[in-house]
């Protein structure tokens, strides 16, 4: 019966193949094996947590003298893992700490017994300035040493208590011993200890271990926020976002949150706090939703960074959806256009004394190139080296041709040129009867000056300023299109005269070849046969002769 039952359960249930049943102690454990297997299987209907960043840790290491160092990567057999931290600040806080608590050695070496015992080593700065006591030239026993590690092993835990209670018993052993000096040693790290905690108390230090999750949600993602406390003392803080993949309820996210966050930071929480009621309690998971005291401030407190991180989101979507109009909205700041130039049209000729002359107009689309929008086009009214009558040729053509088509019109039209060119393609726009619907420019190559029609001064752009980046790579995208096809256009016409002259070989032969071959090339490197199966074996014949003829020849 599908009554009662969410869409997404009835999607699911229609797919399934095969149920397979793992049995555990707890509801506490079906959901960490859950957690695992969606991390190993991937499953399509799973709510997707959005969080691909490795995180830091702090490895303690199995090996004499062990060390304590940042890392990224988890490989058990070196050590004992702590984090991992939310943020790299934060695990650098804590490092900062142990280091200024405790003399724990920084280096690499080998501290092996026997290798200490020959003497291999010699003492360095970090000994000279007090942050190491030598155990790599016997001056500190490992015993000593690993005394100083378990306690940093409980900050890192983040239990100060502990820490705090063996700074105390070491000052007053000290004082007692009348050892004053290391007795104010001693002072000093425990009050450095203090400050430290000082900085991360956020609640009540009655508050021991426990959680803090909550959720705020919107129709498509889900905002949450992880908090863990320690002593009264904040010692992670994580967010993350959820996106939905049907039509789950902010109890089902806030839980698949929770199980992954609280293994992902290898939580040992006695209790967690939530700001949803759950319909059922979990059994192995300890679940309240305060209404009063210290506890509902942490709760209202998670809150509030969860709304925080949902406003960070929004605003960050909303940014990048902007960038891609940055760029098209600074140039038209730049050149006062009544509208913001997304759709750009550049032209430019290409012609050596006037032989082949050819143009070209480039398209670019929201600041991109859009190719298929591209054009080439042949000279047809204009006879000899004439770069103002063939711009205003080309112009023309192109925008009649939009006009009967009914298509939309360029927000900008720029000119390859100075003020020549562009009075020509003022003219063309001017007989067609567009002339200031249509914003145009020309942009001179040598000062990148830019033009407007009846504006004997130029104006200058910052040539820093990213419109003029964008306006440069239009006109250099059009002169590339256009110098392209003339060397194509030349060396056809060339060779294809060269074909004609041939006996047997005219036009659509020498066509042929070059639509078949594709460069003039390829045709001098072809074999007979190959040439053969394109124009057939006698044409291919006359044109090996023609070609051994010409061997060497320019």
């Amino acid at each position: 019966k599908n009554s009662g039952v969410n869409l997404k359960t009835r999607k699911m249930v229609k797919e399934i193949r095969r149920i397979e049943i793992t049995l555990v102690n707890t509801e506490f454990d079906a959901l960490l094996l859950e957690n695992n297997l969606i991390k190993k299987s991937h499953p399509k209907y799973n709510i997707l947590l959005r969080d691909d960043k490795t995180y830091p840790y702090l490895l303690l290491t199995k090996e004499n003298f062990p060390r304590i160092y940042p890392t990224r990567k988890m490989i058990p057999k070196k050590g004992t893992y702590f984090g991992p931290f939310a943020s790299v600040r934060a695990m650098n806080t804590v490092l900062d700490l142990i280091r200024e608590l405790f003399t724990i050695r920084t280096c690499k070496l080998d501290l092996s017994p026997y290798k200490v015992a020959e003497g291999k080593y010699k003492v360095c700065l970090e000994y000279h300035i007090g942050n190491c006591q030598g155990p790599c030239v016997g001056l500190q026993k490992e015993e000593a040493y690993l005394k100083d590690v378990e306690q940093a092993k409980h900050i890192l835990k983040g239990n100060l208590g502990i820490a705090k209670s063996y700074f105390k018993q070491e000052m007053q052993l000290h004082a007692e011993n009348l050892e004053y000096e290391k007795a104010h040693k001693m002072k000093e790290k425990l009050d450095s200890l203090e400050k430290y905690q000082a900085k991360s108390l956020v609640a009540s230090p009655s508050i021991n271990n426990l959680d803090v999750c909550t959720i705020v949600s919107d129709e498509k993602n889900a905002f949450v926020n992880y908090m863990r406390v320690k002593n009264g003392a904040l010692i992670t803080s994580k967010n993350v976002e959820l996106k939905k993949r049907l039509d789950e309820s902010d109890e089902e996210l806030l839980l698949t949150a929770l199980i992954r966050l609280q293994d992902q930071f290898q939580s040992d929480a006695e209790e967690v706090l939530l700001n949803v009621e759950l319909t059922e309690p979990i059994e192995g998971l300890n679940i309240f939703v305060p209404k009063i005291g210290d506890k509902k401030k942490l709760i209202e407190l998670s809150v509030k960074n969860a709304f925080f991180y949902k406003k960070e989101k929004a605003l960050l979507s909303g940014l990048n959806q902007n960038k891609k109009d940055r760029v098209i909205r600074q140039l038209q700041q730049d050149l006062s256009l009544p509208d913001i130039p997304d759709h750009i049209e550049c032209f430019d000729n290409s012609n050596i004394q006037g032989t082949n002359p050819v143009a070209s107009m480039v398209c670019f689309l929201n600041g991109k190139p859009a190719v298929k929008e591209y054009r080439h086009y042949h000279i047809k009214t204009v006879v000899g080296p004439d770069d103002f009558a063939s711009m205003k040729e080309v112009v023309g053509r192109r925008y009649k041709r939009l006009m009967e088509e009914n298509k939309s019109l360029p927000k900008l039209i720029v000119i390859d040129g100075g003020k020549g060119q562009l009075s020509s393609a003022v003219e063309a726009l001017k007989e067609l009867g567009v002339y200031g619907q249509m914003p145009i420019i020309g942009i001179a190559k040598r000062l990148e000056e830019i033009y407007f029609p009846g504006d004997s001064y130029p104006i200058h752009i910052d040539k820093k300023s990213e419109s003029l980046r964008l306006l440069q790579r239009i006109r250099d995208e059009a002169h590339r299109f256009a110098i392209t096809f003339h060397r194509n256009v030349r060396s056809k016409n060339a060779f294809g005269t060269q074909l004609t002259a041939i006996p047997g070989i005219g036009k659509s032969t020498a066509d042929n070849l070059l639509s078949h071959f594709r460069s003039v090339k390829k045709i001098y490197e072809a074999s007979e046969e190959e040439i053969a199966a394109v124009v057939g074996t006698s044409r291919a014949r006359k044109l090996m002769d023609w070609k051994e003829k010409n061997k060497g020849a320019d």
